[in-house]
């Protein structure tokens, strides 16, 4: 039997993914707010959830989508690496991630909204 290593929600990244979960950022928790409990036109979303070792801000499995929120600490070039290895492996599963600063969700939520809505193809 041929069977894959799982590769969401690992038993060891359990406890971080809990600690971010009660501490969102107050981006995280605006975005979340309309992302939460199916109101984004019925689409399932869940919020740090993990895939390998990356934990990811929120995941759709339906359209194999992730969004990124960032902070400040993301413009340090050292984090725009990392980011940008994550982000290449996440795609070579077939993943899109759509990343956004913090504030661009506060000022542009609608965009934000709209581009979630033209990947899932819901346009």
């Amino acid at each position: 039997m041929n069977r894959r290593k799982p590769i969401h929600n690992l038993r060891n990244l359990q406890r971080n993914r809990k600690g971010l979960r009660k501490s969102l950022t107050p981006a995280e928790a605006f975005l979340w707010n309309e992302l939460k409990s199916q109101k984004f036109h019925g689409i399932k979303f869940r919020r740090q959830h993990s895939i390998k070792y990356y934990i990811v801000d929120f995941y759709c499995a339906q359209h194999k989508l992730i969004i990124e929120l960032d902070g400040d600490y993301h413009d340090e070039t050292e984090q725009q690496n990392k980011d940008e290895l994550r982000d290449k492996e996440l795609s070579e599963m077939d993943l899109t991630v759509l990343r956004y600063e913090n504030n661009y969700v506060f000022e542009e939520l609608e965009h934000v909204l709209g581009d979630i809505k033209k990947h899932c193809k819901l346009e």
